[in-house]
């Protein structure tokens, strides 16, 4: 039988030769992601152990990872509170894979994961965090689950009731115009299809500009598939994917990679040719409701922030860096920085970038999730409106339900930065 990619990972996954589209099956997890919200998986997990009298233990505290990103540094008793019950957890149950905020080793964990090699191509990777689709960027069938789910994952090592998604193909042709990239890649293809055009499939990206685009870029296009109501978004691993595991996550063991089969029956095919493509912007308050520059320029910005799991890696604040270099962030607008690892962090300052920023008037903050979910670092004031290159734009989204959110590309944001509005970096270089 003819499968998709997502179809043999799964049928991998369950020991069988072949998945049909709707079969409902129980994959076996390779890798169980949580954040600060492990401590509410830990409180479901227990409660799973409490009627047996049998001491708690996680199937395979090796294939378990928790990375501390959305608050840190803790902002108040409560989280520190919960933080210290996961540290706890860690140690007593054996988990290596653990990100405490560190400098050495901390970050987003949509960054983390792949930066420390943690995923791979093939496997089931699931996370209690939507953006967990991320990781579809190397060939992992990646989705997002919530607390209970996780407890189970945690107790048995495999995923339940899980319904064989129909697949999407997307074909991506041609060559990006500077200034032009993988974010309005996808904030475009999200305006196609609109926030349910995916529901329970996955998009499985394909094409000349696929294949030349860096794995940064592919984990953009993957972190926000979900945006379209994607199950996963995926890029069936190849040369790049090899390379980046090697050179960049440290990875020397011996890789498999596959693809779909050439007669693979998928629900829809979209084409997209980025050679026309312009710069992209999500306008307020839902993620698909997506205009050219050109209809949005000029829109007053109070906070730009560049950074999060969808924008904040080397080469998003090498683009913001080089268009501000030697110029200034407009008055009476905030720039935020936050790079999505301390890995980055690092690289960044030893390049140079991060000086740049600060010269021109950004403040370079922790890595970490920073205002994108509205409750740590950043928040908007009443009527205040932000251009942010971060995966979402709801109403109350960056901490005030009483401010907007627009969402766009690194490019943009600097461009912006440097005018104090909505402004095409296409204009003037």
């Amino acid at each position: 039988m003819a499968m998709t990619y997502v179809q043999k990972v799964i049928a991998k996954a369950c020991g069988k030769p072949s998945v049909a589209v709707g079969d409902v099956v129980e994959p076996e997890v390779h890798l169980a992601m949580s954040h600060e919200n492990a401590a509410l998986v830990i409180n479901q997990f227990n409660e799973i152990y409490k009627e047996t009298g049998l001491d708690a233990k996680v199937w395979n505290p090796e294939r378990i990872a928790i990375i501390f990103d959305h608050r840190v540094p803790a902002e108040s008793s409560k989280t520190a509170t919960n933080q210290k019950k996961v540290r706890e957890f860690v140690a007593k149950q054996g988990i290596s894979k653990f990100h405490d905020i560190r400098g050495d080793e901390g970050g987003i964990c949509h960054q983390i994961l792949p930066e420390y090699g943690y995923v791979r191509p093939g496997k089931v990777v699931v996370g209690t965090d939507s953006h967990t689709t991320s990781h579809g960027a190397l060939g992992a069938f990646a989705f997002g689950i919530g607390a209970t789910e996780m407890a189970s994952v945690w107790t048995l090592g495999n995923i339940l009731n899980v319904e064989v998604p129909a697949t999407i193909k997307v074909n991506v042709t041609g060559k990006f115009l500077q200034h032009v990239g993988p974010k309005d890649l996808i904030l475009h293809l999200i305006g196609k299809l609109t926030a349910e055009g995916a529901n329970y499939k996955v998009l499985e990206f394909h094409g000349e500009a696929i294949k030349n685009m860096k794995t940064s870029g592919r984990l953009v296009i993957c972190n926000m598939s979900v945006e379209a109501g994607a199950t996963s978004g995926i890029v069936p691993p190849d040369e790049e994917t090899l390379d980046y595991l090697k050179n960049v996550a440290g990875v020397s063991d011996t890789i498999e990679i596959f693809g779909p089969d050439s007669d693979a029956q998928y629900v829809q095919t979209i084409n997209i040719d980025v050679s026309s493509l312009s710069p992209q912007i999500a306008c307020p308050h839902t993620v698909d409701n997506i205009k050219p520059i050109n209809e949005v320029s000029g829109k007053k910005i109070n906070q730009i922030v560049i950074g999060s799991c969808t924008n904040g890696r080397l080469d998003d604040l090498e683009a913001a860096a080089r268009i501000l270099k030697g110029k200034k962030v407009a008055r009476g607008t905030r720039m935020l920085i936050f790079p999505a690892s301390w890995r980055i962090y690092r690289e960044a300052m030893h390049k140079g970038y991060l000086a740049d920023l600060a010269d021109a008037g950004a403040i370079i903050c922790n890595p970490g999730c920073g205002p994108c979910l509205g409750v740590h670092q950043g928040a908007l004031g009443d009527q205040e409106v932000a251009l942010a290159t971060t995966n979402r734009n709801f109403k109350g989204r960056m901490g005030n339900p009483n401010s907007e959110v627009y969402l766009c590309s690194p490019d943009v944001a600097a461009a912006s930065a440097i005018t104090g509005v909505i402004s095409d970096p296409r204009v003037g270089g």
